[in-house]
């Protein structure tokens, strides 16, 4: 046990529950590739001021705001117990993520830059798969001694490798050379994401219900806090900026929402953390962001 956290026997259910997140991961970054365009590159050179402001925002500015939040929180009664070093990994894991890529179907439900949204998630998938091990490997010597856990970075960046960057350059190739395919396929393939990540949700709920219902509702509102300070920093960073109304609406979005099945797999993955406590974080911050995100579409269709 550390703290209230059962941590024996973790790889004994760690299997059953990999095999389900990696082929969600690929499926999304697949997915992914399906709607990149060489156009969406040459969108860095034509419009550079979102694309840098944005990624600013989710690669420099959100693990910033993540750490200051845990900090914060760790002096607060209300926090303080769910501050475990395993959970402060998660947090952090989380933020470290590249964009979601179900923010390219939000951003087309706020009338956001969808292009823009692509590029932003294709871009910070590829910058993440240095800056995530450099911060991690931070954010581990830092906590991890107490639990005894190091992040691996080798293994990490061949593991990103292999399940995001190969899909996305298929998806990518398929499109480019047979566009109709791409585009049938994609049809299917955004129908089965959201199903499988409801799936991957029910999974772990079940395997680890104790220890998720005890701390929902501190670590539910952390996470929460979380998705509102980077929002709202995206936002800020788009009036500062003077964007457009769509790239405001895109960076809100793009930088508020992470890769969740990324962090999922990293702290599940035997290559990795091994850990399915550590996943527990992303698990809420993905049904908290998608609650958060819905509501500001709905607020952004009921503005003129």
């Amino acid at each position: 046990m550390y703290g209230n956290l059962p941590i024996q026997n973790i790889s004994t259910v760690n299997m059953n529950t990999i095999f389900i997140v990696l082929p969600i991961l690929t499926i999304l970054m697949f997915d992914l590739g399906l709607v990149l365009r060489p156009a969406d590159f040459r969108l860095i050179a034509e419009r550079p001021k979102p694309i840098v402001i944005g990624l600013v925002g989710q690669i420099v500015l959100l693990p910033l705001i993540a750490w200051g939040l845990i900090k914060f929180a760790g002096v607060v009664p209300l926090f303080a117990h769910t501050l475990t070093p395993l959970f402060v990994i998660g947090i952090m894991l989380v933020a470290c993520s590249p964009g979601g890529s179900s923010s390219n179907v939000f951003s087309m439900l706020a009338k956001g830059d969808v292009a823009l949204s692509v590029t932003l998630t294709a871009c910070s998938s590829i910058i993440t798969l240095f800056t995530l091990p450099l911060i991690m490997s931070w954010v581990t010597s830092e906590v991890g001694d107490a639990v005894n856990i190091h992040l691996p970075v080798g293994r990490l960046l061949v593991q990103n490798i292999v399940l995001m960057v190969v899909p996305i350059s298929l998806g990518f190739v398929l499109n480019l050379y047979k566009s109709e395919l791409a585009a049938r396929i994609h049809e299917v393939l955004k129908r089965i994401a959201m199903p499988a990540l409801v799936l991957l949700v029910t999974i772990f709920f079940i395997q680890h219900r104790q220890t998720i219902v005890a701390e929902f509702g501190s670590l539910g509102m952390m996470m929460t806090i979380l998705i509102l300070a980077t929002t709202g920093c995206g936002a800020l960073l788009a009036w500062l900026f003077r964007l457009t109304g769509k790239e405001r609406r895109t960076l809100v979005i793009e930088i508020g929402m992470q890769n969740a099945a990324q962090a999922i797999t990293i702290a599940c993955s035997p290559l990795i953390f091994n850990n399915e406590i550590i996943a527990i974080p992303a698990i809420i911050y993905a049904l908290m962001m998608n609650l958060v995100l819905i509501a500001y579409v709905g607020i952004t269709k009921l503005r003129p």
